[in-house]
């Protein structure tokens, strides 16, 4: 139940789902899926906000939006075929997986100023509580867990 207050509303608690929010996008590779991939992130963020009440500061948005975008810029150039982009989150925390089409499995290079190029993998472990990379079937699933506290 949402109680208003001299117009505020205000969240009591009773009206937090109990499921995990979950939405899924299929991009097929082509110019503007990682633009529309972060767009798609967003709105879910938006989601969260409105339905788990869910207090998204900026850096966690970023980072989450940073993470969705490296994950799914991996699967576009190092798949081939399309690739999914699934969101799981609560008022905590955001899990983003990418499914792709690929067996070989991301490699994550060691700290090196002096590289350009393939930092990808280390800013998401950078910024997620927790990386997963596991084959599937079809090829493999890379998933990041985000923490939507921005104090950590």
């Amino acid at each position: 139940m949402i109680e208003h207050l001299d117009g505020a509303v205000i969240p009591t608690g009773f009206d937090v789902p109990v499921e995990p929010l979950r939405r899924a996008a299929h991009y097929t590779g082509e110019p503007g899926c990682i633009a529309e991939a972060r767009s798609f992130a967003s709105l879910f963020l938006d989601q969260l906000r409105t339905e788990w009440c869910a207090a998204i500061g900026p850096r966690a948005e970023g980072a989450l939006l940073l993470v969705v975008s490296e994950l799914v810029t991996n699967a576009d150039r190092h798949s081939r075929g399309p690739y999914i982009l699934e969101l799981e989150g609560t008022d905590a925390s955001v899990t983003v997986a990418v499914y792709d089409s690929s067996a070989a499995l991301p490699r994550r290079f060691p700290r090196d100023p002096e590289r350009v190029g393939r930092h990808g993998l280390e800013i998401v472990h950078a910024l997620a509580q927790a990386v997963t990379v596991e084959r599937v079937p079809v090829g493999k699933r890379v998933r990041a867990v985000v923490s939507l506290n921005d104090t950590e």
